[in-house]
C-alpha cells in the first residue's frame, strides 16, 4: 500500500503527537549548550532571534530573557501550542510562534541578528535550501548557530546510526558528519567561527518512548545493535540495556559581509 503522506505531514504527525514529551525531555530541556545560546543573544543589543524547528521551545526559552524578540518556528502546530503555553507560564512576552517549513522561511531578507536551530536539522528534507534560507533572513554580520546530533565520519558506524534513527522515527532524514556540516554551511554563504563537539548519552527506553516508536521497530533496533560489529558498539559506547552515546556538534558561523 502506498503512503500518500508527504514528508512534512510525517514530521507534523510524529511531533504533534509527542509535543508534550519534548517539552519535558531532559535531553532537550537541559544542557550547557542552552546557556551558551543565551550568551550569544547577549552579544546583540535587543537581538531579534529566529529559532528554526523550535520543537519544545527550549532554545527560545533560553534566549528570550536576553533578546528583544524571539520567533519560535516549527512545522507542527501542536508543538507550537505547547511552546506558546509554556512561554506564557514563564512570562516571556517577547516570544512569538510561527508555523512553517525550514526550507521556506516567511520572513524578509536580513531581518534577524541571530538564527538558531537545535536538534532539528536531521529532520529536514532539503537541508541546503533551509541553510540558504537561514542565511537570507540573517542580517549581514549576523550569527547562525546550529546544534545537532552528528553522524560519525566512519562509514560503517554512520550506516548503523542512520538505520536505528529511521527505525525509531520515520521522520528522520539524515544526520550529517561534522565535515559535511562545514561544507553545507560554506555553500549556504556562511563563514566558520567555531565548532564544539561532545557525546550525548541516550537512555534507550526513554529515547524510544519519547517518539512512541512501535514495538516491532524497537525489536528491530535491538536486533541491529545485537548484530553490530565490535568497532561500532565501541564507537557508540553501547550498553547492556541498549543505551548509547551519540556525537553532538555546535556550529557557530557568521553571515558573510559582502563589500
Amino acid at each position: 500500500m502506498h503512503n500518500t503522506r508527504n514528508h512534512d505531514k510525517v514530521v507534523s504527525e510524529q511531533f504533534g503527537s509527542t509535543a508534550a514529551a519534548y517539552l519535558t525531555s531532559t535531553v532537550h530541556a537541559q544542557g550547557q549548550d542552552l546557556q551558551q545560546l543565551a550568551a550569544y543573544a547577549q552579544q546583540f543589543p535587543q537581538a531579534t532571534v529566529l529559532d528554526v524547528g523550535c520543537g519544545g521551545g527550549h532554545v527560545s526559552f533560553a534566549m528570550a530573557p536576553h533578546a528583544g524578540k524571539v520567533i519560535a518556528y516549527d512545522l507542527a502546530s501542536e508543538m507550537l501550542e505547547v511552546v506558546q503555553g509554556a512561554a506564557r507560564e514563564r512570562g516571556l512576552n517577547n516570544l512569538e510562534v510561527r508555523q512553517g517549513s525550514a526550507d521556506r522561511l516567511p520572513f524578509a531578507d536580513a531581518s534577524f541578528d541571530l538564527v538558531c536551530s537545535r536538534f532539528s536539522a536531521h529532520h529536514w528534507k532539503n537541508l541546503p535550501q533551509a541553510l540558504a534560507e537561514m542565511a537570507r533572513v540573517l542580517k549581514p554580520g549576523g550569527k547562525c548557530i546550529v546544534i545537532d546530533t552528528a553522524s560519525p565520519e566512519d562509514v560503517l558506524a554512520d550506516t548503523y546510526l542512520q538505520s536505528i534513527e529511521l527505525l525509531r522515527d520515520s521522520s528522520h532524514v539524515r544526520n550529517r558528519s561534522v565535515s559535511a556540516w562545514h561544507q553545507l554551511l560554506a555553500q549556504a554563504g556562511f563563514t566558520p567561527v567555531s565548532d564544539k563537539q561532545w557525546k550525548l548519552p541516550l537512555q534507550f527506553d526513554t529515547w524510544v518512548a519519547r517518539m512512541r516508536t512501535p514495538a516491532e521497530r524497537v525489536i528491530a533496533i535491538k536486533s541491529l545493535w545485537d548484530s553490530a560489529p565490535a568497532e561500532v558498539s565501541a564507537y557508540f559506547d553501547l550498553r547492556q540495556d541498549y543505551s548509547f552515546s551519540i556525537d553532538t556538534v555546535l556550529l557557530e558561523v557568521n553571515k558573510k559581509i559582502l563589500f
